[in-house]
C-alpha cells in the first residue's frame, strides 16, 4: 500500500511518487488532490491502479489522477494517461466499462423560481416518460441496417431522424461521431444488448436534473455560455448502456491473448491491452468509437424524449419555452490527440477514465462560438449536492493533457452506501432540503450524498491547479434516477 510519506508534494495541490518509486514504472505517478482528498484515494486501490498503468509500454510523461480518484478495474476511476501512438498500447481497462459515459447541460429560458411550484409535475413526467433501470428498454427498435449507422453516425443519426438539431451537434464533443468507427468490429452480442436501449437512461449514477444556476464566477465566460444567476437549466447523465459494456467485455477477452503474442509484461491482469498499432489494437478502438457513437446518439435522443415531455407542460404556460444545448461532453474514452513532449510534438491517444477533456481557447475542436473563451466543461455533483460549469485551460494541455475531473467521486462502494441508508429516508431527507427525486429505492440507496466525495472541495482542486477554471455553481430542484 502507498504512505502519504512516499509522495512528493509538488505544488499545492499536485503529488508525485517517483518512477523509480516501483522498478517497472516507466514515468511517474501523479495526483491532483488537497489533504483530505488525498487521504481518501489512500484508502483504497486507486494509487496502486495509477502505479500500474505508469508501467505500460509507450505511456508518456506521467500518468495522472484527477481529485476525484477511485477504485475501479484495471486503471483507476479519475485516470488519464498518453500513450505515444507509434509504440504505445490501448488498453479497455483503462477506458472501462461504460465507454462515453458522459454529460450534457441545456439552458432554458426560465427562471428556476418559474418551474418550481411545477417540479412534482416535471419529476413525475419525466420519470415515467424516460425510460430508466438495468436492462431496460425504450420505444426504438433498431434494425440490423440502422444499427450500423447508429454506430458509425452517432448523435447525427438521431438529428437525421428528427430528433435534434444540426446545433445540438455542434455543441457536443467530436460533433457526437467519432472518427474510425466501424460497425463490424462490434459482436452480434453488443449489437443485440443495444437494439432496444437507444433512448433510455439505464441506472447506477445516471441521472436526468433540472437545476438552478446558485452562483456564477466569471461573468464573461457564463455570458458566452448563456448561464446566468437563478436561471433554470437541464443536465443529461448516461452512456451506452449494455452495448458499451459487452465491447468492453468482448475486447478485455481479446486482448488477454493479444498480451501473450506480443509479449506484453503486465503489472495487473485488468489492463490487458494490445499495441495501437496492432489489429487488435485498431478493431478495438473501431469498437470503442461505436460504442461512444452509441452512447452520444443515446444522450441525443434522451435530450428529444425530456424537450417534448418538459415542452408539452411548459409550453401552455410560459409563451417561447425552449432548451438550449450548452455542451456534451464524454468521461470514459480514448482518443488520439497530439501534445509537445520533450519538446516535440507528439501523437498520443489519451485515456480518460471518469476525467473530462479541457481544451483551453483558439482550441479549432471547439465551436465557433466558444473558441474565445474554451471548452464548457460539465461537472456533475450528486442528486443532494451542486454540479460545476467550469472551462478548459491553455496551461492544462502541459499539466493533464487538456484534461480534468469528471464528477464528485465515490467513498464508498454501493453496497455500503446501502447499508447506510434506505432508498426512502433517501427521498425524504431530499424533499425536506427542497430537492424532488424520482427513482428506484436501491437505487437512491447506493447514490445517496453520504456516499460520495464534497463536489465543493474536487472542483476547487481542479480550479486552483489550473486544469479548469470555475464559472458557475448549479444545485438540485428535481432528479429522476436510473
Amino acid at each position: 500500500m502507498v504512505n502519504k510519506k512516499d509522495l512528493k508534494r509538488i505544488e499545492e495541490h499536485l503529488w508525485e511518487l517517483p518512477q523509480g518509486y516501483r522498478s517497472d514504472m516507466r514515468v511517474p505517478a501523479r495526483i491532483y488532490a488537497d489533504d483530505v482528498l488525498l487521504e481518501a484515494a489512500l484508502q483504497d486501490r486507486s494509487i496502486e491502479q495509477l502505479i500500474n498503468t505508469a508501467c505500460l509500454p509507450g505511456v508518456q510523461k506521467y500518468t495522472l489522477a484527477m481529485p476525484d480518484i477511485h477504485q475501479g478495474y484495471g486503471m483507476p476511476i479519475g485516470g488519464v494517461t498518453a500513450m505515444r501512438t507509434k509504440d504505445g498500447v490501448i488498453s479497455p481497462g483503462a477506458v472501462g466499462y461504460d465507454i462515453n459515459c458522459g454529460v450534457r447541460l441545456l439552458r432554458s429560458n426560465l427562471e428556476a423560481e418559474q418551474v418550481k411550484p411545477l417540479m412534482d409535475e416535471l419529476i413525475n413526467a419525466l420519470h415515467y416518460g424516460v425510460p430508466s433501470g438495468v436492462g431496460r428498454g425504450g420505444s426504438i427498435r433498431l434494425s440490423r441496417p440502422d444499427m450500423d449507422k447508429v454506430l458509425e453516425r452517432g448523435a447525427g443519426w438521431a438529428v437525421s431522424k428528427g430528433y435534434g438539431t444540426a446545433d445540438d451537434l455542434e455543441h457536443t464533443e467530436e460533433r457526437g461521431a467519432l472518427a474510425g468507427a466501424r460497425a463490424s468490429a462490434i459482436s452480434p452480442r453488443a449489437k443485440k444488448r443495444g437494439s432496444n436501449q437507444l433512448g433510455t437512461l439505464g441506472a447506477g449514477n445516471h441521472f436526468v436534473e433540472i437545476g438552478e444556476v446558485v452562483e456564477v464566477y466569471d461573468e464573461a465566460v457564463a455570458q458566452q455560455f448563456g448561464v446566468y444567476p437563478g436561471q433554470a437549466v437541464l443536465w443529461i447523465h448516461t452512456g451506452s448502456r449494455g452495448l458499451g459494456h459487452q465491447v468492453c467485455t468482448d475486447y478485455i477477452n481479446a486482448h488477454r491473448s493479444a498480451v501473450a503474442k506480443y509479449g506484453i509484461r503486465l503489472p495487473d491482469r485488468d489492463l490487458v491491452c494490445a499495441p495501437i498499432n496492432s489489429p487488435e489494437g485498431q478493431d478495438y478502438m473501431a469498437a470503442m468509437a461505436c460504442a461512444a457513437n452509441y452512447a452520444w446518439a443515446n444522450r441525443q435522443l434522451i435530450l428529444h424524449l425530456t424537450r417534448t415531455i418538459l415542452n408539452e407542460i411548459l409550453a401552455p404556460r410560459f409563451k417561447h419555452f425552449h432548451l438550449t444545448l450548452i455542451y456534451d461532453i464524454a468521461h470514459n474514452i480514448a482518443k488520439a490527440e497530439e501534445y509537445v513532449i520533450d519538446g516535440r510534438p507528439t501523437k498520443v491517444i489519451v485515456h480518460r477514465k471518469g476525467a473530462t477533456r479541457s481544451f483551453g481557447p483558439q482550441n479549432p475542436k471547439l465551436p465557433v462560438d466558444y473558441r474565445a473563451v474554451g471548452q464548457p466543461v460539465l461537472v456533475p455533483g450528486d442528486m443532494g449536492t451542486a454540479s460545476y460549469l467550469l472551462v478548459g485551460t491553455t496551461e492544462a494541455a502541459e499539466k493533464s493533457f487538456s484534461s480534468t475531473c469528471h464528477g464528485a467521486g465515490r467513498v464508498m462502494s454501493r453496497r455500503a452506501a446501502k447499508k447506510k441508508a434506505r432508498g426512502e429516508d433517501v427521498q425524504r431527507r431530499l424533499a425536506e432540503a427542497g430537492i424532488t427525486v424520482r427513482g428506484p429505492w436501491k437505487g437512491l440507496a447506493e447514490e445517496a450524498p453520504h456516499a460520495y466525495k464534497d463536489i465543493d472541495r474536487v472542483v476547487n482542486v481542479v480550479h486552483k491547479a489550473g486544469l479548469a477554471r470555475k464559472v458557475a455553481k448549479m444545485v438540485p430542484l428535481g432528479v429522476i434516477k436510473g
